[in-house]
């Protein structure tokens, strides 16, 4: 009986170890990595599960910025990373679709989402006319001969930032003085990812910057 207790207690110890390995520095169940492509650029998502990894140094503090709401704005959704993935990928082959940077461009250059664009919320600020540009230039709003805007052909934009104390994704989309909401942006084609890098480095997701480890 002894054996048996003992036999059945090793094939346990070993399907479990299996099964740990096989879920490994998984992403998702069954899928370690993930492609995406921005323009002519490849970039793959995987985790860094290594023993011993730690968050980046940039997003191992306590102290930063303050805690941002769930719900920025009513109709404007909040991803998780898998929600947050899956527009990647889709953005990847659909061009009415933009993952955006929203921090200002030092932050982004030190580290940053691969294949992401970055649009500073910054320009949403107090210029009515550079918040214009990046709608009509960038995000796929037009501007009518009278002036006001057709969002009939404007881009779903997935937006992050710091993480969850960050405030820039949260001003750009709804609190600045000319946020993409206050010039009518359709809610509904707004997406914010409220981890941003605090929960994208933490989960040791691929990074690329002046930083990247």
């Amino acid at each position: 009986m002894k054996k048996i207790k003992h036999l059945t207690a090793a094939l346990l110890a070993v399907t479990f170890a299996t099964a740990a390995l096989a879920d490994g520095p998984m992403i998702k169940r069954g899928v370690a990595s993930v492609t995406v492509e921005l323009g002519d650029k490849t970039c793959v998502i995987e985790r860094n599960a290594t023993a011993g990894n730690q968050v980046h140094e940039a997003y191992n503090k306590t102290g930063q910025g303050m805690p941002q709401p769930m719900i920025v704005s009513a109709g404007i959704d909040t991803l998780g990373e898998l929600e947050f993935i899956d527009y990647m990928e889709q953005a990847s082959v659909d061009s009415s679709i933009l993952v955006v940077d929203t921090r200002t461009e030092n932050w982004h250059e030190d580290l940053h989402i691969p294949c992401t664009t970055n649009v500073s919320f910054k320009n949403f600020a107090d210029i009515k006319d550079d918040a214009l540009f990046y709608l009509t230039e960038v995000f796929g709003v037009e501007e009518n001969d009278d002036g006001s805007l057709n969002f009939d052909n404007a881009k779903t934009i997935v937006g992050y930032c710091n993480g969850y104390w960050c405030g820039q994704t949260p001003a750009m989309f709804k609190r600045a003085k000319y946020s993409m909401v206050a010039l009518g942006y359709p809610v509904e084609k707004l997406k914010y990812y409220r981890g941003g890098m605090q929960a994208w480095t933490s989960l040791g997701l691929t990074v690329e910057g002046a930083l990247a480890k």
